[in-house]
C-alpha cells in the first residue's frame, strides 16, 4: 500500500506540473529585439533603399488636393501675420536679389538634404554601432509620422501661391536638382509641405552630430546645419515657419519611439556592442 502511495502522489506532482506560458518564446524575442546588436552592411542598405523608395512612393500617391492645399496655405499666411511672424516674403526677395547666394541655396536645398543624412548614418554604422539601430529608429519614426501629416494635411508651398509675390527661385534661375519646380514637378506631389522633413532630417543630423561628435567645431557645425536649412527653406520659398515646427514635432515623436523601445535615449546607449558570434569567440579566447 505504500508503494501505490507513492507512485499516486508521484503522477499528482507531474500532472500538476505548470505548462510553459505561451507568450515567454515571443516576449524573449522581443525583449532580443530591443537589445542594441552590431548593424549588417548588407541589410542596412537594402533596408535604406527600400525604405526611402517606400517613402516615395507614398508621398508621391497622396492626392494632391490642389484646392484645399491653397486654402490650408491662406491659413497658415493669415494666421503668422496675425503672430508677426509672416516674413517669408520679405526673406525670399532680399536672399533672391543676390544671385549667387540664392543659386547656392537653391543646391544647398537639393542635394544637401540627402547627402548630410547619409553621411551621418555612414558615421553611426562605423563609429557607433550600438547606437546606430536606435538613432536611425528615430529617422524612420520620423519619416514615418510624416506621410500622415501630408495625407491630413495638404499644403502648398508660398511659392505657388497665385495671389501672393514669392518668387520660385529655382525657376527664376534655372537651378538644376529640384523635384519641385520645371519639369520634374510632375514627379513629386507639390503640395506635401507640410511637415517640413528638410528640417526634420537636418536637425535629427544636428542633433545626432552634437550629442556625440568629440570635436567641438564639428558640434558647433552640427547645431548650425539645422538653423542654415531652415533659412533655405524659406528663403527658397518651399516652406513657411510653421512647416518646420511640424517638421520638429514629427522628430519629437521619433526620439518618442525610440526611447519607448530601447528603454532610453539612442546616445545614452552603449557606443561598441558584440554580436553572439563574437561573444562566443571572446569567451573561448578567455578559456
Amino acid at each position: 500500500m505504500g508503494d501505490s502511495t507513492v507512485t499516486t502522489v508521484e503522477e499528482g506532482r507531474e500532472q500538476a506540473a505548470p505548462r510553459p506560458v505561451m507568450g515567454a518564446p515571443e516576449q524573449g524575442f522581443l525583449r532580443r529585439r530591443r537589445v542594441p546588436r552590431r548593424p549588417r552592411l548588407w541589410f542596412e542598405i537594402l533596408l535604406i533603399a527600400v525604405s526611402y523608395w517606400t517613402y516615395s512612393l507614398i508621398r508621391n500617391a497622396v492626392p494632391e488636393q490642389r484646392h484645399e492645399a491653397l486654402r490650408n496655405a491662406d491659413w497658415i499666411w493669415r494666421m503668422e501675420y496675425h503672430l508677426g511672424i509672416a516674413v517669408e516674403d520679405s526673406v525670399n526677395h532680399a536672399v533672391n536679389s543676390v544671385t549667387w547666394l540664392i543659386v547656392g541655396m537653391n543646391y544647398y536645398y537639393a542635394t544637401l538634404h540627402f547627402v548630410v543624412t547619409l553621411g551621418v548614418l555612414v558615421w553611426l554604422y562605423r563609429s557607433h554601432p550600438g547606437r546606430y539601430a536606435a538613432t536611425r529608429l528615430v529617422l524612420f519614426a520620423t519619416t514615418a509620422v510624416a506621410l500622415v501629416g501630408y495625407y491630413f494635411y495638404p499644403l502648398a508651398p508660398p511659392r505657388l501661391m497665385p495671389h501672393e509675390n514669392f518668387v520660385d527661385t529655382v525657376l527664376v534661375h534655372q537651378t538644376w536638382g529640384s523635384m519641385a519646380s520645371g519639369d520634374l514637378k510632375h514627379m513629386s506631389n507639390q503640395y506635401a509641405a507640410m511637415p517640413s522633413m528638410h528640417i526634420g532630417w537636418s536637425l535629427w543630423c544636428g542633433l545626432t552630430i552634437f550629442a556625440l561628435a568629440s570635436v567641438p567645431w564639428v558640434r558647433v557645425l552640427g547645431l548650425l546645419y539645422p538653423v542654415l536649412t531652415l533659412v533655405v527653406i524659406v528663403a527658397t520659398a518651399n516652406h513657411f515657419w510653421l512647416d518646420a515646427v511640424g517638421g520638429m514635432l514629427c522628430l519629437a515623436f521619433g526620439y518618442t519611439v525610440a526611447r519607448l523601445w530601447y528603454g532610453s535615449l539612442p546616445y545614452a546607449l552603449p557606443r561598441v556592442v558584440t554580436d553572439g558570434r563574437e561573444e562566443r569567440r571572446l569567451a573561448s579566447a578567455k578559456a
